[in-house]
């Protein structure tokens, strides 16, 4: 199947400039993210268009990157977040809690916080706080943001015990005592890190259920974060372009949640059973996007391009590794990491000269891979990339300005 759109598709597009000679030639190719920005916002600037962002039923946002460039979109207000919220009151494990009118606390990228700040300080005609405050931090009646640092890794006492005594008071505010906990997976786990460090297990309420949502979560965070909460852990994976398209049970597997889109997959490079996400899409009615290129990679179960089996969110597309035995993603690295040991938390693997790597990891405890662990993981990486591998035992690694990890460097 060649993921050609259906003639309904057809019809909703037909009018926007940039799938004109596509309609004109019987035939869509995939859609890069360049050709969405090349010509931004005429290429996609119908009437109908046109009077929704006068009348603010459609507006200009950002996509929300990781270590890449941001893209210029146009959505319904709140897209992301209705998407979000719909999935929710949805999920067979957690829908629940949506019912109970739980109260969702967010612990994920400042720049998140900080976005909701500056919306919140516009609607008031002011600038943003330095330090928002809690109702500043409100993205409506159901959601609160909590953190206000770039680096989780450096939250002090004081940020901690303010960030725990937040989720109380949202606890309290419900009539059975419940709360969703929003984050993403790196967060929760330094914040959970912290927690024990300072014994500060009696502040911290339990929650009632978890989704992380924001970036790639590896093996040793997933199971980290099983180990210290009783409730439905909770994968979602989406964009800020697309809004969400699967989600795991609670078991790890995951589900399609494909309202209005369609999925094909693609290869990567020839052999490779990693493939391209490409997906078409009206589920953003200004901004409809066709054979679309999200830039994410996946794995199936049996190497096939069958959306319906796909078992593995990988990385980014952008972040491949190139191997002699064909491309490396970063699930594939995860994979090695966690079939060594479990202690892992954060890592980061940096190209040095020709052959060469050096896999920088930290802990949860605090304390180095042993001997033989070391030395078995070097092996496994020098096997999957084609490196001689070196392990650096760190006790804190930098995050990326997006205020998320990178998981590769050095020139590829």
């Amino acid at each position: 199947m060649d993921g050609q759109p259906t003639p309904d598709i057809i019809d909703r597009v037909r009018d926007i400039p940039i799938y004109r000679a596509s309609v004109a030639r019987g035939y869509f190719p995939i859609l890069e993210k360049p050709e969405i920005a090349r010509g931004f916002p005429d290429n996609w600037m119908t009437p109908g268009l046109a009077r929704a962002l006068a009348d603010g039923d459609a507006e200009y946002v950002l996509s929300t990157g990781t270590n890449h460039a941001r893209m210029r979109l146009i959505r319904p207000p709140y897209f992301l977040l209705y998407s979000y919220y719909r999935l929710w009151s949805e999920h067979p494990d957690i829908a629940e809690t949506w019912r109970q009118g739980c109260q969702r606390v967010s612990l994920t990228t400042v720049l998140a916080t900080e976005h909701v700040a500056r919306v919140n300080a516009a609607k008031r005609g002011a600038e943003p706080e330095a330090a928002p405050s809690l109702e500043e931090r409100r993205l409506d009646e159901r959601t609160l943001y909590l953190n206000l640092r770039l680096d989780p890794a450096l939250w002090d006492r004081a940020e901690v015990e303010r960030m725990l005594a937040e989720i109380r008071a949202v606890r309290a505010a419900h009539p059975q005592g419940r709360y969703h906990l929003d984050c993403s997976g790196y967060h929760l786990a330094h914040l959970v890190r912290k927690v024990d460090a300072w014994g500060l297990w009696a502040d911290f309420p339990p929650p009632a259920s978890i989704i992380h949502a924001y970036e790639y979560t590896p093996h040793g965070v997933r199971r980290y974060l099983r180990d210290h909460f009783d409730c439905p852990i909770v994968d979602l994976f989406g964009s800020t372009e697309l809004g969400y398209l699967y989600y795991s049970d609670r078991d790890g597997r995951y589900r399609p949640y494909l309202d209005r889109m369609s999925v094909e997959l693609i290869p990567v490079a020839p052999d490779s059973e990693i493939h391209s996400l490409i997906v078409t899409s009206v589920r953003n009615p200004y901004m409809p996007l066709v054979r679309y290129r999200s830039g994410d990679c996946v794995r199936t179960l049996d190497g096939t391009p069958d959306p319906e089996k796909i078992t593995a969110f990988c990385g980014r597309e952008k972040e491949l590794l190139a191997t002699e035995r064909g491309p490396v993603a970063q699930a594939d690295l995860d994979d090695r990491i966690s079939s060594v040991s479990s202690r892992v938390f954060l890592h980061q693997l940096r190209l040095t000269g020709a052959s060469g790597c050096r896999l920088s990891y930290t802990t949860f405890d605090g304390r180095p891979l042993d001997p033989e662990e070391t030395s078995a993981l070097e092996r496994g990486v020098a096997e999957l990339t084609g490196r001689d591998c070196a392990l650096d035992h760190q006790g804190r690694l930098p995050i990326g300005k997006s205020g998320k990890y990178t998981w590769l460097a050095g020139d590829r």
